[in-house]
């Protein structure tokens, strides 16, 4: 899309009902609200939420982002003022092996190649933010040794927004002018528990709050040191006074998008701002928002963890899935996904019947979106339509991305009848899976168990320590935020469709207690992910009218 198709962001503000001086302009095309405008549209009536998920993921790709850009056009088209609110792209993923992250096709949102790149700054504040807690917690085992956590008990890493393996362990601290030698690493920026707890923060009181309530170690008598300890919550929250407003673009077609916060669903909850989730839903008749990877990692979080901090509920979800995905769970490698295979399709249908399964548990209405690729046959789509009327799920085909809003028409209609329909559910509707003052073993079980399919979890010895420390700590009636592989439904990436009779193992539980969740980290998941053999950043180049080319 090139600018000159584009509305200037002040024109967008204003189809929502914003005034001039709630819009703070980062040139033409994009912007933020302001904090006065956030506390006036929160006094609104809320209108209702779609929750976007997706199977499990493949190299296939089943385009969630598109879908859900190309589900608040065709809403539009059919005279729906709906507002999508979606994360921001991490520059690890996007020189990475997933390219951008802004959609595609007629269902895209822009400006792309900004927001896909540095967009408003907000990833490098909360880079900033966190590093500026490093440093000051370095500072203070430097210079007051006995007033800072014990070397051997420091949970707190470092972050960056690229994804770099050789910063996964390292040792800070050497020579002799230096804080004490500890071992170290890096995680990716939207692993940091600051990246959560702006996502979940509603004011920037609860953000300071939050920030101070980090847990960095123990002291060497065990007892907990805070960020509040170090007196820098305050100067971190300061860091993020702009990172905490949401960005306001806009589709191919022109229609409102917030852009707010990325946190990754395998490592993190996986969902954009509670704030800009909030602000869609007063700002339209009909909120689109996504989570990330497949319904068992984001939407779960999105239900048990993002809801009940955000004060909202899902309404209805829709489940993109693919035949290309489809297929590749039905056993079909990826050289030959183009080859017309109507039975590995029909194989691959496990895996859709699985996250069916799981959205029904929190009672809502599931709609499955066939995201359509130019390759896939009439007798595949057929297959896939078959799937759903034997699961008794609603399905519509959605051309969105050769089409836009009109191509999504269809899901938008059916998006629509499901939420009229909804409105008997009353307080049932979007209801967590569990209590979170059940035990941290059992909420991580009824996870493993009802959502994965696990047979059992298996603690280690190192988990079972952290389970001691939790309980001791008054941590155990936090929600769990399971960090878990995203290429399966088990926490073993290589077994594809719906496994059976696995076993989960819980190696270490994090606590993030400024956020106000717990991490328990299972099989070989890393909170730093490594670039590819041939990582995107190959294909990406500028001219010299800085046009940006290769960024998709």
């Amino acid at each position: 899309m090139e600018y000159s198709n584009m509305k200037e962001i002040t024109e967008i503000a204003e189809g929502i009902g914003l005034k001039g001086e709630d819009l703070i302009p980062y040139g033409k095309w994009k912007g933020k609200i302001s904090m006065q405008a956030v506390k006036r549209i929160m006094e609104k009536p809320t209108g209702k939420l779609i929750l976007v998920s997706a199977i499990t993921p493949t190299p296939a790709g089943e385009g969630k982002t598109t879908t859900s850009i190309g589900l608040s056009q065709g809403l539009r088209h059919i005279g729906v003022n709906a507002v999508a609110a979606l994360r921001e792209p991490s520059l690890g993923p996007v020189f990475g092996i997933k390219g951008g992250a802004t959609g595609g096709g007629k269902s895209m949102v822009h400006p792309a190649d900004e927001i896909n790149l540095h967009f408003t700054g907000d990833l490098h504040a909360i880079s900033a933010a966190h590093n500026l807690i490093s440093a000051s917690l370095d500072n203070r085992l430097h210079f007051y040794p006995d007033d800072a956590p014990a070397v051997a008990h420091v949970y707190w890493r470092r972050v960056m927004d690229m994804n770099d393996r050789a910063l996964r362990d390292i040792v800070v601290g050497l020579g002799s002018t230096n804080a004490p030698p500890r071992e170290d690493g890096f995680d990716i920026t939207a692993a940091s528990e600051i990246m959560a707890i702006l996502c979940l923060a509603d004011s920037y009181s609860d953000l300071k709050e939050r920030i101070g309530n980090i847990l960095l170690g123990l002291k060497a008598d065990k007892t907990p040191f805070y960020v509040r300890d170090l007196g820098v919550h305050s100067a971190a929250a300061a860091l993020l006074k702009d990172a905490f407003l949401p960005n306001l673009v806009q589709t191919t077609e022109g229609g409102p998008v917030l852009i707010h916060g990325g946190p990754f669903a395998n490592i993190a909850q996986g969902a954009n701002s509670v704030l800009a989730t909030n602000l869609a839903l007063r700002l339209g008749e009909v909120a689109v928002t996504e989570a990330g990877f497949g319904f068992d990692l984001g939407a779960e979080k999105f239900f048990d963890i993002v809801s009940p901090y955000g004060g909202f509920r899902p309404d209805m979800v829709v489940l993109v899935a693919t035949v290309r995905a489809l297929k590749m769970h039905g056993g079909v490698n990826k050289k030959e996904l183009d080859k017309e295979n109507p039975e590995a399709v029909k194989q691959g249908g496990e895996n859709l019947a699985k996250h069916v399964e799981n959205i029904r548990k929190f009672s809502v209405s599931p709609l499955v979106a066939i995201n359509v690729f130019p390759g896939d046959s009439d007798g595949e789509l057929r297959e896939v339509e078959k799937i759903c009327t034997a699961l008794d799920v609603e399905y519509a085909v959605s051309r969105h991305y050769a089409q836009g809003g009109a191509g999504a028409a269809e899901l938008a209609n059916k998006a629509m009848n499901l939420l009229n329909q909804q409105e008997d559910a009353g307080e049932s509707r979007g209801k967590p899976l569990y209590d979170w003052n059940s035990s941290v073993q059992e909420k991580v079980e009824t996870v493993a168990r009802q959502i994965y399919g696990a047979q059992a979890v298996d603690f280690t010895s190192a988990a079972k320590k952290d389970l001691k420390t939790i309980e001791s700590r008054g941590y155990d009636n936090l929600p769990v935020c399971i960090a878990k592989t995203q290429a399966s439904l088990s926490d073993n990436p290589k077994l594809l469709g719906r496994p059976k009779d696995f076993l989960v193992t819980v190696r270490r539980i994090l606590i993030n207690s400024g956020a106000g969740f717990l991490v328990p980290l299972t099989g070989d998941i890393m909170r730093m992910p490594g670039l590819p053999r041939n990582p995107s950043a190959l294909e990406i180049d500028i001219d010299d009218d800085g046009n940006i080319h290769g960024l998709s």
